[in-house]
């Protein structure tokens, strides 16, 4: 245990707070930041991601945050590969890395070295699914999902073509589920000696959270960086296009659905995708909960970060002394 590295993650549900909060982590324990945001990694794409903004940084060097064009696939194979890269130079700078952003599957994946290949897809399999996702739909994708590995459904959105495509792809390649592999993946020790923090709130707390962000998404331009996205040629063939917010504006850009029904559908998956992560971290193990309670004035968000930061103390003593 002693000849491991250190490592932090921070994560939760999207909303909760964990920019904030992992800014403070980075200046008291000497950390740089890598983002394991599937969408902040994208240039051009600031406001329906969250992006962290440079302010908000407060000197702190954050790697894979604007680093990709849309039209660049951002895999978790991609994922592993760049962040164990920025590990090795957080490390060389003789600090340890704090990896922060809510996409589960790639935090499992760098933690515990889960095995990927580049090589492993499979373009014919690949191309009759896509066919089969755009001639039928991705529910009847989903649906054969559910039928081979009902676990990996449970967890995978129907929308998500991308992922459900690359579990039936897994699955034909193998003759056995993604999910089974995964848990075995999930059951190698880790070459890390990690600390996996969890942010949480009160579910109803944190839907409000939610539609306050994203109306102030709404009012800080959202529709017009779709529109810039459109002009410069993304649409919804990209898989940076089909994120949360962007997708929906694409559909009323079109003239599909009206600018309120966008909006009212980001709140509704947005809350969806937050339900998901929950049930994705309560699966794994070796996670420490952090329950952030409601801060109504500025003291009592003040002394919430205080509270948390002592818990947060308690742990980092067993990793970094």
């Amino acid at each position: 245990m002693m000849n491991k590295k250190p490592l932090i993650v921070l994560t939760g549900p999207t909303a909760v707070g964990k920019t904030e909060l992992s800014i403070r982590i980075a200046e008291r324990y000497g950390c740089e930041v890598i983002s394991a945001d599937s969408m902040q990694v994208y240039k051009y794409m600031d406001i329906g991601s969250a992006k962290i903004r440079p302010e908000e940084m407060r000197g702190i060097r954050h790697y894979l945050v604007d680093v990709l064009r849309p039209e660049e696939e951002f895999s978790v194979y991609r994922f592993v590969r760049m962040a164990k890269q920025a590990m090795d130079e957080i490390y060389s700078h003789g600090k340890i890395p704090l990896i922060v952003g809510g996409t589960g599957f790639y935090i499992r994946a760098l933690l515990y070295d889960a095995e990927f290949t580049e090589e492993s897809a499979d373009s014919e399999i690949r191309t009759r699914l896509e066919q089969i996702a755009s001639e039928i739909g991705p529910e009847a994708l989903h649906e054969r999902l559910r039928e081979v590995d009902p676990e990996s459904a449970k967890i995978i959105h129907a929308n998500n073509v991308k992922r459900v495509i690359r579990a039936l792809e897994f699955y034909e390649q193998n003759k056995s589920p993604i999910s089974a592999h995964n848990e075995e993946q999930r059951a190698k020790e880790s070459p890390y000696n990690f600390l996996y923090f969890v942010l949480n709130m009160d579910r109803s707390v944190l839907y409000d959270r939610i539609e306050q962000r994203v109306d102030q998404m709404v009012s800080e331009g959202l529709k017009a960086e779709v529109e810039r996205l459109r002009d410069m040629g993304y649409s919804r063939e990209f898989v940076s296009m089909q994120g949360l917010g962007y997708k929906e504006y694409l559909d009323h850009l079109s003239g599909e659905i009206s600018e309120e029904e966008a909006i009212y559908r980001i709140k509704r998956d947005t809350r969806h995708f937050a339900k998901r992560q929950l049930t994705w971290f309560r699966r794994e193990r070796d996670v420490i909960w952090l329950e952030k309670h409601i801060s109504a004035t500025k003291e009592e968000e003040d002394a919430e970060t205080k509270r948390l930061l002592e818990e947060i103390d308690s742990h980092v003593r067993s990793v970094i002394g």
